[in-house]
């Protein structure tokens, strides 16, 4: 009958042992699972940040590139204008040529 008592003794402790390393396995499993949950977490918000910095950077360079051409746009222009002043005057001075020797 010993025999049988410590069978079933170890039976019931194997069986115990069974039941813990489950247990054991659940929370290591669960914790795994949130370690991985925050990780991704992590990595999503630096890459939404590295994201919106990267946009930020791109905005602030395109706006540097439009004023440099609206520099230029604005330096042609003063030139196109001074050109057509300078053209114009010309011909003002003509004009006032033709017009006092039709009145002489």
């Amino acid at each position: 009958m010993a025999e049988i008592s410590e069978a079933i003794s170890m039976i019931k402790k194997a069986e115990s042992d069974a039941v813990q390393v489950v247990e054991d396995a659940k929370v290591k499993s669960e914790d795994l699972i949130n370690e991985a949950t925050a990780k991704s977490n992590q990595l999503m918000e630096e890459a939404k940040s590295n994201a919106s910095h990267e946009a930020e950077v791109t905005v602030l360079n395109s706006e540097e590139e439009a004023k440099k051409e609206a520099e230029q746009i604005k330096a042609q222009s003063e030139k196109n204008v001074e050109s057509i002043k300078a053209k114009s005057s010309v011909n003002v001075d003509e004009a006032a040529s033709v017009i006092v020797e039709k009145l002489l």
